[in-house]
């Protein structure tokens, strides 16, 4: 498709929803939901009764190797996303870690990789951006006119003020191949050192790093991988078949990949989540096949899980039966208390592997209202997705809590995409509501969307 005919596709498209959200506007019945193809939330949510179609906002609309810039549609994967950029030696600036995450969510919800420590979270990437409000009007929200409070607004409101329907977004040069270099450390201390050394001066053995992201398998055994980007390479490892990723790192201090197979190493295995539905077993990898291992076969399987839980009954047949609370989250804190996150999580919850990132803002200042950070401090991300035995109740959110009271007592901030347990007032503070308030009441007045708080807590 040509961009001409993909802008007028988009037009169409347009046109077609704003109709669409005018009529469930003026229906009775409040609380309006997106009907999608993806979805990659981790938080019970009810259905909502009134539906949106934007399954087809799934198209890249022009490249301008130029500018570096890209036109996408909300709802396109980052693995389309990818395939169209990667052909013109370019890449977004951050591409978040599973194939079917969409420009939008990660704009709307927080969009993390191992770019990050240069560029970033997704949002800062992005120049514009068409948003569809609850009364059916498209507004071009960016940072220098009328709409900037939306623009600055967006990231991390989950859809409760508009859906982002387009996106104008910036793009960078890359090379064909990365070069990975394993860093393997024993002591948490000496580990978020030499990341936050690498990150601040932005090189290693004086070359420069473009990527950083890290594996804590325990508190005794951390790597740190940098990535560097090369136009050529002696060899490529293959990690989208029988070979798993995270289980390389202690093995080799140095490896190739396809830029494309570094984007997508942790795709495969959805991390190491692909254990908890035996597909990191050989003898299952098989019977999958390639096509079907990643994240998209595996949120698929997940989600009928929770119908029917077919994995808690082979669990309960291989001798490991017993009450499961899941926690799967990924939270910040400053990299000074890197170390201190690490040994009290795994202390108190003991979930392994931990996956860690550093990030720092890519602007000089820190406009972006709903997710409060210090732009002249690097933060390090943790991510940890599993399930841990418990006495109290799979829904009781034991661990959970934990977790967020860990967080709260260093200062720290959580995504949204997962369980939330936080009080009212405990929320509201850290999610800054008097903003979140302001931008409902300009943008959302009648209140046809859920608010942040009842849309990521499910209750209230």
């Amino acid at each position: 498709m040509n961009t001409t005919t993909a802008a007028q596709g988009y037009e169409i498209k347009k046109r077609r929803v704003m109709q669409q959200m005018h009529e469930l506007h003026n229906q009775p019945k409040k609380d309006i939901g997106l009907n999608k193809n993806t979805s990659n939330l981790f938080r019970s949510r009810g259905r909502s009764q009134k539906r949106l179609n934007v399954r087809d906002f799934n198209s890249v609309i022009h490249i301008d190797k130029k500018h570096l810039l890209a036109e996408v549609e909300g709802m396109t994967t980052f693995d389309d996303f990818v395939i169209a950029t990667l052909p013109h030696g370019l890449l977004p600036l951050v591409v978040p870690q599973l194939k079917t995450i969409t420009v939008g969510g990660a704009v709307s919800g927080l969009g993390i990789e191992s770019s990050s420590w240069k560029y970033g979270l997704v949002h800062e990437g992005v120049k514009s951006m068409e948003v569809l409000l609850p009364d059916g009007q498209v507004v071009n929200a960016a940072p220098d006119n009328k709409y900037k409070d939306l623009f600055y607004g967006l990231p991390n409101s989950y859809g409760t003020l508009g859906y982002i329907l387009k996106l104008t977004i910036k793009l960078r040069p890359a090379k064909p191949y990365v070069r990975l270099t394993h860093l393997s450390f024993d002591k948490p201390a000496a580990c978020f050192a030499e990341l936050d050394k690498i990150c601040r001066s932005g090189l290693y053995k004086g070359q420069p790093v473009d990527f950083v992201d890290g594996v804590a398998f325990w508190a005794g055994e951390l790597y740190l991988t940098l990535g560097f980007d090369s136009a050529s390479a002696p060899y490529t490892s293959d990690y989208t078949y029988m070979n798993v990723y995270y289980r390389s790192i202690g093995k080799r201090s140095e490896d190739y990949l396809t830029t494309h197979d570094y984007i997508w190493r942790w795709d495969t295995d959805w991390f190491w989540c692909s254990k908890n539905v035996y597909a990191d077993r050989r003898l299952v990898r098989r019977l999958l096949g390639r096509k079907r291992l990643g994240s998209a076969t595996y949120s698929r399987l997940m989600r009928f899980n929770n119908r029917y839980p077919v994995v808690s009954w082979l669990t309960s047949l291989l001798g490991q039966a017993g009450k499961r609370e899941a926690v799967i989250q990924d939270v910040e804190v400053t990299a000074d208390k890197a170390e201190a996150f690490l040994r009290q999580f795994q202390k108190q919850i003991d979930i392994r592997p931990v996956w860690f990132c550093p990030t720092k803002s890519f602007t000089k200042d820190w406009p972006y209202a709903l997710y409060p950070m210090d732009p002249s401090k690097l933060y390090v991300n943790f991510g940890f997705w599993d399930s841990v035995a418990t006495t109290h109740g799979a829904d009781s959110g034991y661990y959970n809590k934990k977790v967020e009271a860990l967080v709260e007592r260093l200062g720290g901030m959580k995504s949204l995409y997962s369980s939330v347990f936080y009080d009212k007032e405990t929320f509201e503070r850290k999610y800054n509501y008097p903003a979140y308030n302001k931008l409902k009441a300009a943008y959302d007045p009648g209140g046809q969307f859920k608010g942040l708080y009842e849309k990521c807590i499910g209750r209230g």
